[in-house]
């Protein structure tokens, strides 16, 4: 019998070329905007991903203002500061982003 030239295929880790440093929430440049369904008509909007120089609270009363909606500000362990608005005001919230 003739030797069997089997090519067994290394360990292959997609993440080993990722930085460490790059790596978490918000690391990148991009405003996340998120609905989450809570019961039945019931949403939630959450904004995620502004920069640390703008002043939430003024962003979130603009909101407010605008689209006639409650909100609040929440200080999340991972993410930051996100708001978050009641209903599902997503193209009017990124609209009024682009737009200021």
């Amino acid at each position: 019998m003739s030797e069997l030239d089997l090519q067994i295929p290394s360990a292959f880790d997609p993440f080993a070329e990722s930085n460490v440093e790059d790596s978490g929430a918000g690391s990148k440049d991009y405003v996340h905007i998120r609905i989450h369904q809570r019961n039945g008509r019931k949403s939630l909007t959450t904004v995620q991903g502004l920069k640390k120089e703008f002043s939430y609270n003024k962003i979130l009363k603009d909101f407010k203002k605008e689209f006639c909606c409650n909100g609040t500000v929440v200080q999340d362990t991972e993410l930051g500061q996100v708001i978050q608005l009641q209903g599902d005001p997503r193209r009017n919230v990124s609209s009024f982003l682009t737009q200021i």
